[in-house]
Formats: C-alpha cells, sequence, structure tokens
C-alpha cells in the first residue's frame, strides 16, 4: 500500500486551506495530486523507504499534523495504486485509514455494485446491470470476450482488469492554481431545491464574472454537494467548448445538480468549481446564429462593466435578488 487518497473534512468556505494542507503532504512526498475541493493523492513509496515507515503508519501522522497545524480532520483511504486508494476512502470514517492491499483487492471489491467503480458511468453501469452483471466480483468473473461485446474493446479490458483488483493508476502531480472555486453554505440544512438552483445560479454567476476577469476560460466544472452528515457528492462535466459565459456555466451546473436525483436531501452546502483554465485568446466559440445567446453575451459584456465601475452587485440576475 503506497497511495494515500485523503479527504480533508474541511468546514464550509474553508477551501483556501487546502494549499497549506497539500503543502503538508508536500514533506511527506513530492508526488502529490490534488483533488479539489478537499482531498489529494499522495504517493508515499519514497516517504516509506525515507522514514521507515509504511503508508498506514504515515497516514496517522499526517492525520495528526492536519489536527494540530489547522484543525481540519481527515478521512483516508491507502491502497497499491489510486483506484483502491480511492475506493478504500469512501469506508474510510473521520480519523480513521482504510487500507486495502493488492492481495485484498479482489475481496474488497467483489460484493460493491459495479458503479462504484472509478471511471464506470451510469449507461455503463446500466448496461452491465441488464446483463446481470451487477457487482464488481460478476464482472471479474465474467469472460473478457463478453464484456467487450457489451461496453467495448478497450473500456471492457479495463474494466476486466479493475474489476479482478488490477489497479494501474498513478499519481500525477499538480497543483490548484489552474481552478477557480466558489462555495454556497447555507444557513441551514436545505431541502427545498429551488434554493439549491438559486445557490447554483449565484455560484455560476461569480465564477464566470472572476473567469472573465481573468481573460480566462475553463474547459471542465465540478459541483460538490455536501449534506447533513458531513458526506459529499463530487461530480464532473466536461464543457462542450471552453467558456466564461455564466449562462453556460448555469447550464451545466443544474445539468448535474438534475442528475443527481436528489429526493429530500439534507444540502449543507454546493460549490462549483472551474477547471481546465486557459487564456481566452486561445478558445474559439461555436456560433449559433441563435439571437438570443447573441444577446445574453452582449449583456453580460455591459454587465461586467458595469459591475467594474459600481461593484460585483451593481447587476445580478432578478432570481438573486433579495
Amino acid at each position: 500500500m503506497t497511495i494515500l487518497c485523503v479527504r480533508f473534512q474541511l468546514p464550509p468556505t474553508g477551501e483556501t486551506a487546502l494549499p497549506g494542507l497539500l503543502g503538508l503532504l508536500g514533506e511527506f512526498t513530492p508526488v502529490v495530486e490534488a483533488l479539489p475541493p478537499d482531498g489529494a493523492l499522495a504517493d508515499l513509496r519514497g516517504a516509506e523507504r525515507y522514514f521507515g515507515r509504511d503508508a498506514v503508519e504515515l497516514a496517522s501522522v499526517i492525520r495528526v499534523r492536519a489536527l494540530a497545524l489547522y484543525g481540519v480532520d481527515c478521512a483516508i483511504g491507502a491502497g497499491p495504486g489510486t483506484m483502491l486508494a480511492r475506493m478504500a476512502l469512501r469506508d474510510a470514517a473521520p480519523g480513521v485509514t482504510c487500507a486495502v492491499s493488492e492481495e485484498d483487492a479482489g475481496e474488497f471489491l467483489a460484493d460493491k455494485p459495479v458503479a462504484a467503480l472509478p471511471g464506470v458511468g451510469a449507461a455503463t453501469a446500466r448496461t452491465l446491470c441488464e446483463y446481470g452483471l451487477d457487482t464488481l466480483g460478476r464482472v471479474a468473473a465474467a469472460p473478457l470476450s463478453t464484456l467487450q461485446r457489451l461496453v467495448g474493446a478497450k473500456t471492457g479490458r479495463e474494466l476486466h482488469e479493475k474489476a479482478a483488483g488490477v489497479d494501474r493508476g498513478r499519481v500525477v502531480p499538480n497543483g490548484v492554481s489552474r481552478s477557480l472555486a466558489t462555495e454556497r453554505p447555507f444557513t441551514r440544512d436545505e431541502l427545498d431545491p429551488a434554493r439549491h438552483r438559486r445557490a447554483l445560479l449565484s455560484a455560476a454567476e461569480e465564477l464566470g464574472a472572476r473567469l472573465r476577469a481573468l481573460d480566462k476560460v475553463c474547459r471542465t466544472l465540478t459541483l460538490t454537494v455536501r449534506y447533513a452528515d458531513r458526506s459529499s457528492t463530487t461530480r464532473t462535466r466536461t464543457l462542450e467548448e471552453p467558456t466564461a459565459h455564466s449562462a453556460a456555466l448555469t447550464r451545466v451546473a443544474y445539468g448535474m445538480y438534475e442528475a443527481l436525483g436528489l429526493q429530500r436531501a439534507r444540502v449543507r452546502s454546493l460549490a462549483l468549481r472551474a477547471e481546465g483554465l486557459d487564456p481566452a485568446e486561445h478558445s474559439s466559440h461555436q456560433l449559433t446564429f441563435d439571437p438570443a445567446d447573441d444577446k445574453l453575451r452582449r449583456i453580460e459584456e455591459v454587465a461586467d462593466r458595469a459591475r467594474e465601475k459600481f461593484g460585483p452587485r451593481a447587476v445580478m440576475p432578478g432570481a438573486l435578488v433579495a
């Protein structure tokens, strides 16, 4: 077990502490991959030799330092690769390290639903379940040729390996500078979907304005929903084209929210993160010949100039006016 997947139990609007926590992980290994808004992957192969401790022992040291220096607890999953570390994290509670060894990987995965495997989307999971392959144990036991006929040659081969516990994932060092994030906490656990959508509209408007102010566009948008029990759900969607257009960001945010199918969920906060930032001058916009879209973009330009002169609340969507 050489890979740690760490989820920091950040308070609402506490994402600003993430760079410092990543720096803490960097004291143990330079191979750290940020997983905004509240997580990271760390490859401890060199650290195990240097410190003379295994990954689980180092995880305990990391947890103590995060509590002492930042007042932040964390849940940690450990595994031989990134996939197993991520899945182990789902079984870890705050203050606990869930470790999965390479020898125990098959048993650990066997009873888990196929949708729990990272990279398996709703459509693939639905196809597999229609043929009775609803658990990873059954997927691993199925003939490779069968899987390839159902989901394609490359996907079938990768799925067969992962379900059997073959974890080829690697940590790719990165940073949090190529992203922008904003969070909308509720004063109380919120059940009303209309208020959820209003918070998403506000967050998307802010992200769009910040991107345009920096002359940037984003390629992906990530939605994180935090619930009353401190659990969270994260979804990421690649945009049809890189954009800083608030209306486009709002549509994508609404789409991810609706896809979650939340039923009377007690939501504590909603966060949006724009990732894959590129200079706006390097992006292109596909013409739609839609007069409504063209009008929205012209209004957006005027609103940005008004906000720059009179403040961020000078112009806002009517739905956000209290």
